[in-house]
């Protein structure tokens, strides 16, 4: 333990986080704190939600994070055994995309490398950014377990991954097959449709005269109107030289006479047949629609049931192909503008108006996705997704807050589609199947395992066969949904001591945006993989905890794309970690978003400095400890242990709800009111006064308490001021939580009336110009004066009253006021200012009698008295009751000063 002047030599600045964070972060290391492996304990589980290697923690994940680590450091002092695996993501597409422009700036093309080269260069890259996510965890104060650290590339966990696929394929759930998919044209694969994000836009309509001929090439016009060819609005008319068919509906009079008849589509002269189908609506548009089989799903699917050609007028990056005919090679975009000038030179287009439209954007690249008919594996999902939502359903699973994303998980799985599972890239887990020159397949874990199932189903004959493994990968959440059991190794090595011990996790933390990407499909994992067991042994976790989103001031998701995330690493510097901890979290209501703003950094900083002064001040104590002093006046510390208490048990309940940034709120509240503003006041000693052993230590004890209750939130500087109070033998994150205790109401009700009359006595004291060094006498009328029996010394010194009279009637004073039922009247030597006492009681009155008119409405509401609980009617009709004693006590006291 420091001496005194050691002490006051280290500690008389304000706090400085830097150095304690790092001698912390070395210490928990070194004492190897975090680690865990299996014994008699129970478990607490918590596996990190894996972040993209692709760069830094953005603000998203530092929350993510932050409530992650109050969870875990909350159960290790509960005594569970805790278990926090961190990790990361290979994160495909994002990752591909990022190595490919590194190469770039190193004047190096991708498509100048082999797959081994350009492999190498992606796990450069892994190896830096990955190093720095990691370095910035550590930063924040995450109490992970560093030995555990998992990466979904990692050799176990990609054979992990084949093992799934093999296993999925042979059950007939993954197939291959060609269908209409999302493409990505600048990282040029495919998406699944959870991965395209549609926007809301305004866009144009472009109507559009095609020609119509009939089967000799002559030109037909329009029996009822006269007019010549055939009108069509379409948004994006540089799909028009894919068009192979024009269909109208059968029932339609006004198309009756196209029967067997042909269009011409514009600029390219390509006659293409109408086709008549119920599935157009004559009343939208002009009722004429143009079928575009490769560009769009609906049009395919009507090509399918006509069986029309299909004509890919799109390269794979965006680009017009030959098959376009007329600006190959161009943008898709700039191709638009000059088809649009073409057609209007020449007279097609009939008119133009602006049109609402929703647009499917990439998440990963963020640029406009193309309907593609493409080759891909798919993973069946609606066998997976039954028992993945009974589990939720039946509560096996409960999401937190559930009010607000279990109707959006019951939807998503009500409704879902197969999964697009094969992406075309070379950084990820490659798909293993292997082919011969023939195009005939087989699916394996790997090379060896191929060569022997392709001879046997083959033949023996053919099992020197050149078999040539699938170029694609596989979409990165089909790794990421193994992750809680994998990081346990529970697919590539089944049944071992870890998966035995810490499966299923005991919470997932996350965020609202991957609740289809991730959360869902590892439920779907789990159960899957975990049927022989009781369902809530096959769960991979018990809670869902959904934090909220984290956005900048202008309302947008904070995130890297953007770039409008601010650098972890240089909140901590100026901040420290544990005021960024407490600045993210005292404002993130579980699933509620919020705007991020320093501001609450600021308050966390204040925050750090209350509490080291309260440190100063009470090491200051230390040297007035006199051990002859008789215990004394006894109320402060008994009310304070009772509203200690009382928050401890709160702080509890509020943790079993998931309402952790209520539960800091509560604690704040506790610590920078009850215990800085109130109960260090009223135990301080005075000037050159000793302080007795007993209030010394006790305050030395809720000294502790207060800081074991933080300790999650903020665990730098609690765990610096708990060694600075006396000296410890244990540290603060492995320090047992101290079992909540029964708070007595009496203690809890005395002090909020002497805080109540301090506050009251002080104001009046200010507004009637009466200093603080000048004495006063305090006559109380009271009908219950015991009350008072307890708080009467410390009421006395904190007004500087040194004579109080309490009586059912009281002696009237010069200054008068209102404190709960009671009546208070100060004698002082100063001339009272009676015209400020008039106007405050005037206001305490008229908000009485607003407080009286709102809980009478209430309670005259018949609903209501029948449908609440008889504990809460009760409580309103006792405020009722002490709003009008209030009242008559406010207007008797105005009275007197007419």
């Amino acid at each position: 333990m420091l001496t005194f002047a050691d002490f006051m030599e280290e500690f008389s600045k304000n706090y400085e986080p830097a150095s304690v964070e790092e001698k912390w972060n070395r210490h928990w290391k070194e004492k190897k704190y975090f680690k865990s492996v299996p014994d008699s304990r129970r478990p607490f589980t918590v596996v990190i939600p894996p972040p993209n290697v692709t760069g830094v923690l953005h603000m998203g994940h530092t929350l993510n994070e932050t409530v992650q680590d109050i969870l875990v450091r909350r159960a290790r002092m509960k005594g569970f055994n805790a278990c926090w695996v961190p990790g990361s993501d290979h994160a495909s597409i994002a990752t591909e995309a990022k190595v490919v422009g590194m190469l770039k700036e190193r004047g190096i093309d991708k498509n100048s490398l082999s797959r081994p080269e350009f492999l190498k260069y992606a796990y450069e890259w892994k190896e830096k950014y990955g190093g720095i996510i990691y370095s910035q965890v550590e930063k924040l104060g995450c109490s992970v377990d560093w030995d555990r650290v998992t990466f979904t590339m990692d050799d176990d966990y990609y054979k992990a991954v084949m093992k799934v696929f093999v296993d999925l394929h042979g059950k007939g759930l993954i197939y291959r097959g060609a269908r209409m998919i999302n493409w990505d044209p600048s990282a040029q694969t495919a998406l699944s449709d959870e991965e395209v994000e549609y926007k809301d836009l305004q866009g144009k309509l472009y109507y559009i005269r095609y020609s119509i001929t009939d089967e000799a090439g002559k030109e037909i016009l329009n029996p009822l109107t006269g007019e010549k060819g055939i009108v069509i609005a379409t948004q994006r008319p540089e799909t028009i030289m894919g068009d192979t068919a024009v269909c109208v509906n059968p029932n339609d009079e006004r198309y009756s006479h196209l029967k067997n008849a042909k269009a011409i589509v514009p600029l390219i002269n390509r006659s293409i047949p109408i086709i008549f189908d119920e599935y157009v609506d004559p009343a939208f548009g002009t009722g004429a629609l143009k079928v575009t089989p490769a560009h769009d799903i609906n049009d395919y699917n009507l090509g399918l049931k006509h069986n029309l050609e299909v004509v890919d007028t799109l390269n794979a990056d965006g680009t017009l192909s030959e098959a376009a005919q007329i600006y190959v090679g161009e943008d898709r975009f700039a191709a638009r503008k000059k088809i649009i000038a073409g057609l209007t030179e020449k007279g097609f287009i009939v008119k133009e108006e602006e049109y609402a439209t929703r647009l499917g954007y990439s998440q990963r690249t963020g640029v406009v996705v193309e309907p593609r008919i493409s080759t891909q594996w798919f993973l069946k999902m609606k066998p997976l997704a039954e028992p993945a939502l009974k589990a939720v359903l039946d509560g096996e699973i409960t999401i937190h807050p559930g009010d607000k994303f279990l109707a959006t998980y019951k939807y998503w799985l009500e409704n879902v589609k197969d999964w697009c599972i094969s992406r075309q890239l070379w950084w990820g887990q490659q798909i293993p199947a292997w082919y011969d020159d023939k195009g005939n397949v087989v699916v394996a874990e790997n090379e060896e395992a191929a060569k022997k199932l392709y001879a046997a189903q083959y033949g023996e004959n053919n099992s020197n066969a050149v078999l040539t493994q699938d170029e694609d990968v596989l979409d990165t959440w089909f790794s990421s949904w193994l992750w809680p059991m994998e990081v346990f190794k529970g697919i590539s090595s089944p049944g071992n001591s870890d998966i035995a011990y810490y499966y299923p996790t005991s919470v997932l933390v996350t965020g609202q945006d991957i609740i289809f990407f991730w959360v869902a499909r590892m439920i779907m994992a789990g159960l899957e993989y975990n049927k022989e067991k009781p369902i809530e042994k096959a769960i991979p976790f018990k809670d869902v905890y959904f934090t909220g989103m984290v956005r900048d001031k202008q309302g947008r998701k904070m995130s890297k794309q953007l770039g409008n995330s601010p650098d972890l690493l240089k909140l901590i510097d100026a901040y420290g970690a544990d005021a960024v901890r407490f600045g993210i979290m005292i404002s993130s209501p579980a699933g509620n978003d919020l705007l991020f703003d320093n501001a609450s950094l600021d308050q966390g900083k204040f925050f750090n400095n209350k509490l080291w002064n309260a440190l100063k001040l009470v090491k200051m104590w230390e040297k007035k400890i006199d051990a002859s002093l008789p215990v004394g006046d006894q109320f402060a510390t008994q009310w304070f242990e009772s509203r200690l208490n009382e928050v401890k048990a709160e702080v509890e309940k509020l943790f079993s709800e998931f309402r952790l940034s209520e539960a800091l709120k509560t604690i704040y509240s506790l610590i920078w009111d009850d215990f800085c503003s109130w109960y260090l006041e009223w135990v301080k000693p005075g000037f050159d006064q000793p302080i007795s052993a007993d209030v010394y230590n006790k305050t030395v004890a809720y000294f502790t308490e207060l800081l074991q209750l933080l300790h999650p939130y903020m665990p730098f500087i609690t765990e610096e001021i708990y060694h600075s109070l006396e000296e410890r033998k244990e540290d603060m994150c492995v320090k047992q939580l101290t079992p909540v205790a029964d708070s007595n109401s009496v203690y809890l009700g005395e002090g909020e009336l002497l805080k109540q009359a301090i506050t009251a006595l002080r104001d009046a004291r200010v507004k009637n110009r009466i200093k603080p060094k000048d004495e006063i006498s305090l006559h109380i009328e009271t009908g219950n004066p015991d009350k008072y029996n307890n708080i009467r010394s410390i009421l006395g010194k904190q007004v500087n009253a040194p004579v109080m009279h309490i009586a059912d009637t009281a002696e009237k004073g010069n200054i008068s006021l209102v404190i709960g039922k009671d009546k208070f009247y100060v004698h002082s030597a100063l001339p009272a200012d009676h015209a400020a006492q008039k106007e405050q009681l005037e206001k305490d009155l008229a908000y009485q009698k607003g407080f009286f008119t709102s809980i009478a409405k209430k309670l005259s509401n018949e609903r209501f008295v029948q449908n609440a609980k008889s504990e809460v009617v009760e409580l309103e009709r006792k405020k009722l009751a002490d709003a009008e004693a209030k009242i008559k006590a406010i207007e008797e006291s105005l009275a007197r000063l007419d």
